[in-house]
């Protein structure tokens, strides 16, 4: 129970497989690099704006206790225990997704959280650990799988996604299909079904893009954010200021000067330029080999898994962790159009806490069932 409640403290990591321990180090260093950049970020507008600099670092530490207590049940869980409650958990969730388009809390214009006292959850970014549970249970037993049981996954999961990009956020339901749509491709669907997937997905996402101006202004606006700096270009800019003006070296830990209400969301969407002003272009650097080293070990454990079900298991906790960390750079740097997501274990937000310590702790269990005997007796997919 010790090991549960101070989540640090676990004696049987010394009887985990080497690279369990690995990504187990790796993610508490992302999260207190993150947890510190945070504190950093989010003082001025707390101070400014609710009278508390402290506020945001509080309730994302408020959220990173039981996120990590998460950490150590997930890692110390056999994944066929997980897996037998995965279908219901994606139902329930599912569930809450509709009734966040329906009663949710609308916050800058998109719908996305339920209230729950003076906490807000959001199901979108919940679900994201038994997306990809389900999903690996799923494309590791397609070509067994009857059509019934086939179709009405499919269902959900489009669902799901549909749902998600109602409320609206194209970019959440952009990196969940892409997920769902790699595991597949790592489970050995048929090329001809993944790419019809794959063009009915993109289509959606243009008719989202063309039928919402605000997804069409920020995708305009990616462009050339010079043209129309007061404007819809304004984040971008401010963002690519902040980069710039880190140097090489950067300005130092708590003096960034962007993050004084020049840019915004400074906390959330655009941390890492806060990072990379305050750090400068040796610590982006360190930071970039930070989550490479992390997927590096990840793939490494997604090779070792001596099971599709695992392999798959990891390779989209992979996909999530690194995918969404990358787009969340690139992003702030103008390489892609503001999308909104979150760079996980960096950004306020303490669902997205949540999750990101489910997968990286999925991760850490895939290693560890793949080196200490641990297999799940999963019917393998046939070779076609």
């Amino acid at each position: 129970m010790l090991k549960y409640l101070i989540p640090i403290f676990n004696p049987t990591k010394s009887d985990w497989a080497p690279l369990a321990r690995i990504i187990h180090w790796l993610t508490l260093l992302w999260l207190f690099i993150g947890l510190v950049v945070l504190f950093s970020a989010s003082y001025p507008e707390g101070g400014d704006n609710l009278g508390n600099g402290l506020y945001y670092i509080k309730r994302q530490l408020i959220w990173a206790y039981p996120g990590l207590i998460l950490f150590n049940v997930v890692s110390e869980t056999s994944l066929k225990k997980l897996l037998k409650i995965t279908p219901i958990v994606v139902l329930i969730l599912f569930a809450a997704i509709i009734a966040t388009n329906i009663w949710g809390v609308t916050i800058n214009g998109a719908q996305r959280w339920l209230g729950v006292g003076t906490f807000l959850i959001q199901p979108s970014e919940l679900i994201k650990p038994f997306l990809v549970l389900q999903g690996a249970i799923i494309f590791s037993q397609w070509h067994k799988s009857t059509i019934e049981k086939r179709i009405f996954w499919l269902v959900i999961f489009a669902l799901i996604l549909g749902g998600i990009l109602m409320q609206p956020n194209l970019s959440n339901a952009a990196l969940c299909g892409i997920t769902l749509w790699l595991i597949a491709l790592m489970g050995m669907i048929r090329w001809r079904d993944l790419g019809i997937v794959a063009l009915i997905g993109i289509s959606l996402g243009v008719i989202s893009i063309q039928f919402n101006q605000h997804q069409l202004q920020r995708v305009m606006s990616f462009r050339d954010p010079w043209e129309n700096i007061s404007g819809d270009g304004y984040q971008l800019a401010q963002s690519l200021i902040a980069i710039g003006s880190g140097g090489t070296w950067g300005s130092g830990l708590g003096f960034s000067n962007q993050k004084l209400f020049y840019l915004p969301i400074q906390y959330t969407d655009f941390i890492f330029a806060v990072f990379a002003e305050e750090f400068g272009f040796v610590g982006c650097i360190a930071l970039l080999l930070l989550i490479m080293s992390w997927a590096t070990v990840g793939v490494l454990i997604a090779i070792q898994s001596q099971t599709t079900i695992n392999r798959l298991i990891a390779g989209g906790a992979i996909i999530f962790m690194v995918g969404q960390s990358l787009i969340n750079i690139a992003v702030a740097t103008g390489a892609f159009p503001t999308t909104g997501l979150t760079f996980p274990l960096f950004s306020y937000g303490g669902n997205s806490v949540l999750a990101s310590l489910f997968l990286a702790a999925l991760l850490i269990r895939v290693a560890r069932e793949s080196n200490e005997g641990t297999l799940l007796e999963f019917p393998q997919p046939s070779q076609r």
